[in-house]
């Protein structure tokens, strides 16, 4: 039997329901809405074809997500598939970078795939070591991972917590550990999934009374990727069996990754799972400066035959300063846009396609005040301290941060920023300093100073 779907009319074959929403939460909504919605669907035994709007589309589907379109088939319907892509012959097809950008309109379907291991990892194979830019935002978090992989249950590394804002790498981190220890032993059984993943499953299997083969998959894996642990954190139950899964891998010697927003401290979990977390290794993923975003856009226009300049780059790398994910998110944006339209990628089209990024990038023009203000309610001192002469460490070290974070947010001169805190040039220069050193080596520290970070910005865009 043949089924024709599209992403809009999956109601109508809800055994196909569960299938793609795997695919969305693997790959992110944005990127499905993208690429998946405008795709129609034909099924039929172990092939899916998939009808697009021109090559460009059928390239960026094959190269990125066919293996987790397969997984998620795998895993529902029990079976290999092969994918077959065809072109839309009543849409007139942009041009394309290379001949090994075209796709037949009726290639002959692929053999199956023929899978060692059984075991669904649910990992995204794109997400490797060799992709990942490492660079002194996130070096300590990278050599981490290599050294989880390389020493695998090792109760030095065991866990591995890696935290930052949201999309600056610790989802690809997360990967990368479950396809490299995949690619060294191909019957490892592997397992990545959000937190929120964790406790939907977990209420299910106390809905079916299913908790003892819930606990018999968790606790016989070789490693447990579990992404946005924050998600578990408040949910007692959850939390609960989650602590006990963990034992039970940490006692037998299995590895534990887990990724979260904020420090385990910040976390709200129990004493003994907070306790668990910190014994392991916490490494922290920082906001990538200039240059290693222009590397990620380089990374990515290389490995996608993309036909963009350095200057586009650049520009987009510029506009786009805190998000890893929306920055390359934004690449594919703009070159979809000109592949259709058959247009070279400019400056110009650039900024008018993202405008709704870049400017929100761009519009904050952040005041001393502010930043003192927001610093005085997390050290609790006060808007006059700042600019008094006592010279106590409860003042001193306030008055540093704040100095310093002047000079990160805002354009203001070494004695500009001086004269707003009543000091001169040298005094703001070595709080800058002093403070810039803590954050490197102080992983709690930075993250009290991220957050900080965070508060001013949303003070600032009221």
């Amino acid at each position: 039997m043949t089924v024709d779907i599209t992403v809009d009319n999956l109601q109508v074959y809800p055994q196909l329901v569960s299938i793609f929403q795997d695919i969305e939460q693997i790959i992110g909504k944005g990127p499905f809405d993208m690429w998946l919605r405008p795709a129609k669907f034909s099924y039929a035994g172990t092939v899916l074809t998939i009808t697009l709007p021109n090559q460009f589309w059928g390239t960026t589907i094959r190269d990125r997500y066919q293996t987790i379109i397969t997984d998620a088939f795998l895993k529902h319907l029990g079976a290999s598939i092969s994918v077959v892509y065809v072109a839309d012959a009543k849409t007139p097809a942009p041009s394309i970078n290379s001949a090994q950008d075209v796709i037949p309109v009726r290639p002959e379907p692929a053999a199956p795939v023929v899978r060692k291991n059984p075991f669904l990892s649910r990992l995204n194979s794109s997400y490797t070591f060799d992709n990942f830019i490492e660079s002194p935002s996130n070096r300590f978090a990278y050599k981490a991972a290599e050294a989880v992989v390389n020493k695998l249950g090792n109760r030095e590394n065991n866990p591995l917590v890696i935290y930052s804002a949201p999309g600056l790498g610790k989802t690809h981190l997360l990967h990368a550990i479950g396809n490299q220890i995949l690619k060294t032993n191909p019957n490892a059984k592997v397992l990545y999934m959000s937190g929120e993943e964790f406790v939907s499953e977990y209420i299910e299997a106390l809905q079916n009374k299913s908790s003892e083969s819930f606990r018999k998959k968790y606790r016989s894996l070789d490693c447990f990727l579990m992404d946005d642990i924050q998600f578990v954190a408040g949910k007692s139950a959850s939390e609960i069996e989650f602590f006990y899964t963990f034992n039970a891998l940490f006692e037998s010697r299995k590895q534990i990754v887990l990724s979260s927003d904020r420090t385990p401290q910040q976390l709200d979990l129990d004493e003994r799972l907070s306790s668990r977390l910190l014994s392991g290794i916490i490494a922290e993923v920082k906001r990538p400066n200039l240059e290693t975003r222009i590397a990620i856009l380089r990374q990515k226009r290389e490995s996608t035959n993309f036909d963009v300049g350095d200057d586009v780059l650049s520009f987009i790398a510029e506009g786009i300063q805190t998000n890893i994910r929306e920055l390359e998110g934004s690449l594919f944006r703009l070159v979809a846009y000109c592949s259709m339209h058959g247009v070279t990628p400019t400056i110009a089209i650039a900024k008018e396609l993202l405008a709704d990024i870049l400017t929100n990038e761009n519009e904050l023009n952040i005041g001393v005040n502010v930043i003192k203000k927001v610093v005085g309610k997390h050290l609790n001192i006060r808007m006059e301290d700042f600019n008094s002469k006592r010279k106590t460490q409860s003042i001193a070290w306030p008055r540093q941060i704040a100095m310093y974070l002047t000079t990160e947010l805002t354009d203001l001169s070494l004695p500009e920023i001086g004269r707003e805190f009543n000091r001169d040039h040298s005094t703001v220069l070595h709080a800058r300093d002093v403070v810039k050193e803590r954050v490197e080596t102080d992983p709690f520290f930075a993250a009290e100073i991220n957050q900080i970070i965070l508060d001013i910005k949303a003070v600032d865009k009221k």
